[in-house]
């Protein structure tokens, strides 16, 4: 990574870190802004930061500092029932950039980054899901009641409002990244 790649990186672990704290707890699952910090990600950024930018994120998350939602950190939050979210967090979008970068070039960067989004989206729910049903001895309508259905209208908004600034923030830096 140069050093631009490790600034938009860093500038991003600190996106994704204030986000978390703007929570509105309704239930085991928080109604936070890291679905849109993470949607602006693929089109602002080239695979491999965004990828790093959400590893670093965890893995600070991960060793106790308080970036996740509520101020909450360390590996009882990536362990515990609402932890799959957090760690499909980067399973998804190296599934989404991945999805991304197959997608022609003639497609519109648009649509390529809600693509990336929809899919770390979706990636992230099924293993929140996952983690759920096991941890909290639950089945998957019960699971998916209360942390996945309350979400999707919102998170569609924060997935379509994110890829927009994303998109803004990739013209605005000249290049409409043509994403590895």
């Amino acid at each position: 990574m140069d050093t631009r790649q490790i600034a938009r990186a860093g500038v991003s672990v600190a996106l994704l870190a204030v986000s978390a704290w703007v929570t509105i707890p309704i239930g085991p699952v928080p109604f936070t802004l890291q679905t849109l910090a993470l949607a602006i990600l693929p089109a602002a950024l080239d695979r491999k930061t965004a990828c790093t930018a959400v590893a670093v994120y965890l893995l600070l998350g991960a060793i106790g500092l308080p970036v996740f939602s509520g101020f909450g950190g360390g590996i009882g939050s990536i362990a515990g029932p609402t932890g799959g979210f957090l760690w499909g967090f980067i399973l998804g979008m190296l599934a989404g950039t991945t999805v991304e970068s197959l997608l022609p070039k003639r497609v519109p960067l648009f649509a390529r980054s809600l693509a990336a989004s929809i899919v770390l989206l979706l990636v992230s729910y099924t293993c929140g899901t996952v983690q759920l049903m096991i941890i909290g001895s639950m089945d998957v309508l019960a699971a998916l009641a209360i942390a996945v259905i309350p979400f999707v209208i919102p998170d569609a908004v924060k997935l379509f409002m994110g890829t927009s600034i994303g998109c803004t923030v990739a013209r605005a830096m000249g290049h409409t990244m043509q994403h590895a």
